[in-house]
């Protein structure tokens, strides 16, 4: 059995995907560190780590490449970008990616989960994506997805997602955890 206290998820703590991440990172016993910022509201309380300006920077890349690489017009808001550096850290930290959303016809994944997912494929990480519409699981393999259910091997991942969780997505995110973990130390 996996000795879980090797393992940490790194995430945002906001309600839905992320908070689900957290909730069962804690039954499970798994270290979590949620990353935030001054003024930025998440429902996680474990692990909050708020980033200053100086480490948000770090994550800083254009508002004009996040649009093109996800084919859509992003603002330049600076909560916007503060959100856009805030998932870089994330993604920077967790080795393994792992995400909960829906694929869309071009690629990418549907809102500002599918940065995280593009920084992950530009970073060229492990990365699954639960699409919540198809309920099934896919892996990024050779610049395509393909069907491939997920185990969480290394002791780095980021966990995050859409808002908007499903009870398929819900499901989807328990079983990964006891594929991965085994039975939980808090039933």
């Amino acid at each position: 059995m996996k000795d879980r206290s090797k393992f940490t998820l790194y995430s945002g703590g906001h309600r839905g995907a992320e908070s689900k991440f957290g909730e069962l990172a804690e039954k499970w016993g798994i270290a979590e560190v949620n990353y935030s910022f001054d003024g930025h509201n998440i429902q996680r309380a474990s692990g909050v780590r708020v980033l200053d300006e100086v480490e948000l920077s770090k994550g800083n890349v254009s508002m004009e490449i996040v649009s093109a690489r996800m084919g859509r017009t992003y603002t330049s808001s600076s909560k916007i970008r503060k959100v856009t550096q805030l998932i870089f850290h994330m993604v920077n930290s967790g080795y393994h990616v792992i995400a909960v959303g829906w694929i869309q016809p071009d690629g990418t994944v549907k809102g500002g989960t599918g940065w995280g997912v593009e920084l992950a494929k530009l970073f060229n990480r492990p990365l699954h994506v639960f699409d919540q519409d198809r309920n099934t699981w896919f892996a990024w393999k050779n610049h395509e997805w393909v069907v491939e259910t997920p185990t969480i091997t290394s002791d780095s991942f980021a966990g995050t997602g859409t808002r908007n969780l499903s009870k398929s997505g819900e499901a989807a995110l328990l079983d990964l955890f006891e594929r991965s973990f085994g039975d939980s130390a808090k039933a």
